[in-house]
């Protein structure tokens, strides 16, 4: 695969797209005004990097535009993103994918919209963080929420108790156990390492397990491990920054909502637009505060100031004072696994929603989408199954498949969605959601196209 693109930004989206994408045959350029931020690029990944203004003519003209499969405007400031993208389209790149964060863009009626600017795709971090933090509240128990299908399928992520009644017992046995509870055990995270399970592994407490199960059956799954859904009524929200304006936007019309900040003139204007979520000033980490605001009772606590350092410690407070579900934003990827260990219930990072969004957009057009999760180092892949492939030519059946490779889900050709056990037959046309090592991924893709 020769596609050309093209990064303007080094920041941690920048950063994180570039690293994942130069893994396959990309052609990459970044492009910084930061010299550290080219330097950290330059010594980590393999890439052409620029340093200079991503937005200059000058610049975007000696890459070459015209024979870019696809610019993409990652910077801090919108402005200059969208300016770049402008010059680029104009300079003949063929898409242009652009991250901005003040969400007016979007609005019906605004005077200004990405199109104008030649934008074929648009990112706000922001706004993705705050979706992935709400399937999180209105699936409660879970650490990390996939979709697939179209939404018609979840991999929902679950960090087992001691209590759990699936320690000790094996894949399998669970599955037989649990006819009615269509799931599949995809990837297990142990002791900091990821892998594919078989049917033979034991479930362990403290195993974050992922599963993959139907939209209208992961309560069920919830329940089976030990971590059934808890009533959400009361959250508070630690931060009133962008994605702390949204969530309680979007919750307090169904939940008790409290929004907190430390700033007090910040938190006026705030108050008389959410006007069904109670604000509060105060510290996200004044112990004296929190419990004074009785937060121990809360059902849900999300850390979502802008600062990080901040949020982690309000997370483990807040986790201490007894809040049931606890959830906290970083923005600083490589932290993930260190803090995972601390305790709390689920960790969302608007930089990895982000890049999520827009290797999605870059693999649509793909026959094979492949999908990377950050802090997991296993990939899913979505394929259709070509009628000439070896697994058919050979008569192979599902049992036949490695034990490197989990096939979590098969869309069949009538639009039924089918959770493989031993017994389940693949066709030509079916659609197959596999679960792999990156080092296999292509062993995967010579098995069924």
């Amino acid at each position: 695969m020769d596609l050309k693109i093209v990064i303007i930004g080094a920041g941690e989206v920048g950063y994180n797209l570039a690293h994942t994408l130069a893994k396959e045959d990309y052609d990459i350029t970044v492009i910084d005004i930061n010299p550290e931020k080219c330097k950290r690029i330059s010594n980590s990944i393999d890439a052409r990097v620029i340093e200079g203004d991503g937005a200059s003519q000058r610049i975007l003209q000696d890459v070459g535009m015209d024979d870019i499969d696809f610019l993409l405007c990652l910077t801090r400031i919108d402005e200059v993103n969208l300016v770049a993208s402008r010059i680029g389209k104009k300079m003949g790149a063929k898409r242009v994918i652009c991250r901005l964060r003040n969400t007016e863009y979007r609005h019906r009626n605004a005077v200004i919209t990405p199109e104008q600017f030649g934008i074929d795709m648009v990112t706000y971090p922001e706004k993705a963080a705050q979706e992935e933090i709400e399937m999180l509240i209105r699936q409660p128990s879970s650490v990390e929420i996939q979709e697939f299908f179209n939404n018609r399928l979840k991999m929902i992520g679950i960090q087992l108790e001691s209590s759990s009644p699936l320690i000790g017992r094996t894949v399998q046995n669970v599955e037989i156990s649990n006819p009615f509870i269509h799931h599949k055990l995809v990837t297990v995270i142990r002791d900091e390492h990821s892998f594919i399970p078989h049917q033979y592994t034991k479930y362990k407490s403290d195993d974050i397990v992922f599963f993959v199960g139907k939209e209208n059956e992961i309560s069920d799954i919830q329940q089976m491990a030990g971590k059934p859904g808890i009533p959400i009524e009361n959250i508070i929200i630690f931060g009133a920054g962008k994605i702390g304006r949204l969530l309680a936007k979007s919750l307090q019309n169904d939940y008790n909502v409290r929004l907190v900040d430390h700033d007090g003139e910040k938190a006026k204007p705030i108050s008389t637009k959410l006007s069904e979520t109670l604000m509060l000033v105060g510290s996200a980490t004044d112990l004296e505060f929190l419990e004074g605001e009785n937060v121990g009772k809360m059902d849900v606590a999300i850390a979502v100031t802008e600062n990080e350092q901040t949020n982690i410690m309000n997370g483990l407070i807040c986790k201490h004072l007894g809040v049931k579900q606890v959830i906290i934003h970083i923005t600083t990827t490589s932290h993930l696994h260190a803090v995972r260990r601390l305790g709390v219930d689920a960790i969302v990072s608007k930089n990895i929603s982000a890049v999520n969004e827009v290797i999605r957009f870059i693999r649509s057009g793909q026959s094979v989408f492949v999908k990377r999760f950050e802090d997991i180092d296993v990939e899913s892949i979505q394929l259709t199954v070509s009628p000439t492939c070896k697994f058919l030519r050979r008569k192979y059946t599902i049992e036949k498949i490695s034990g490197e490779i989990a096939i979590g889900a098969v869309l069949k050709a009538d639009g039924g969605i089918e959770i493989p056990n031993r017994f389940t037959v693949i066709h030509s046309q079916d659609e197959l959601l596999m679960f792999a090592k990156p080092a296999l991924i292509e062993k995967a893709q010579e098995l069924f196209i």
